[in-house]
């Protein structure tokens, strides 16, 4: 069970210098440098360059550190993996997934490389085809998790941006049902209007209703929205406290079943109750620095 908190993933361009050295103290629980949209043609190669010495010295703390490179049919992504191999990048996103081909394509040239070694494989979810095959990439070599890339999909869709989502609803579920299924973590699409508070809050609960594990973020002003909803709440720690303890004290009656206000507890909610718990200390611990 994955209890690291991913509640706020923040996209940072890779040719930014003053941004890369302002994560290092934001409040977020991820970084997703970027080497692809956020980055010119122009500016691929000082990116690079940059973005590997931004990982090799600079302090980040616990934050999740993911590199989002260029798509292999870019003709980028390769002269991206050369570039960050010495610094040992935590995770490579790759955009633009298909099929579990593509990061089965990714992990062979990680093999290659002796620095990669340990390096994690993330997927952009934004295409119909990805979506349509998520339970098989999913389960690819060295897959971490899932990044849905909602922009893009709803344009290859052909679907309207509506305030409910109702248009995307069934591909953020399939990828979902399929992270699940392989124990990977899922985190939801951007909120494009970074100003826009109350939208941003609506969309987060809605993520986090549907069981995703945090959003990504296009601003730092989002950050504080963002973690607040995707933390567990007093009440919810509080209450499963309370049923770990009257669980604990049924089985030591021979029971199966305890009763917790008023209502049933069995053994599938004392494993929620335990997620919520070890989720709850992950986050304090990620506060504290450690």
């Amino acid at each position: 069970m994955e209890t690291r908190p991913f509640r706020s993933a923040l996209y940072i361009p890779g040719s930014n210098p003053r941004a890369l050295e302002k994560a290092q103290g934001l409040f977020c629980d991820a970084i997703i440098f970027d080497l692809e949209d956020a980055v010119a043609v122009a500016e691929k190669a000082n990116a690079r360059a940059l973005l590997a010495e931004a990982l090799a010295t600079a302090d980040y703390g616990s934050r999740a550190r993911l590199v989002r490179i260029n798509a292999f049919d870019s003709g980028w992504a390769e002269a991206d993996l050369d570039a960050l191999a010495d610094a040992r990048p935590e995770a490579i996103l790759l955009p633009k997934v298909n099929a579990a081909a593509d990061i089965e394509a990714l992990a062979r040239r990680l093999d290659d490389r002796a620095e990669t070694a340990d390096t994690r494989i993330w997927a952009m979810m934004e295409s119909c085809a990805g979506v349509l095959n998520a339970q098989s990439i999913a389960t690819a070599p060295r897959m971490a998790g899932f990044v849905l890339g909602t922009n893009d999909l709803a344009r290859e869709m052909q679907c309207r941006f509506t305030a409910d989502r109702l248009p995307l609803l069934t591909a953020l579920q399939t990828c979902l049902l399929a992270a699940r299924a392989a124990g990977i973590v899922a985190l939801d699409g951007v909120y494009n209007a970074f100003r826009d508070e109350a939208g941003l809050r609506a969309e987060c609960e809605q993520g986090r209703d549907m069981g995703f594990d945090g959003k990504t973020l296009i601003h730092p002003a989002q950050l504080a929205i963002a973690n607040e909803v995707f933390s567990p709440e007093p009440e919810e720690i509080a209450l499963a406290r309370r049923q770990i303890e009257a669980w604990a004290e049924a089985e030591g009656r021979g029971e199966g079943v305890a009763v917790v206000d008023g209502r049933i507890v069995e053994n599938l909610h004392i494993e929620m109750a335990r997620r919520i718990l070890a989720r709850a200390e992950a986050i304090e611990a990620m506060q504290r620095g450690e």
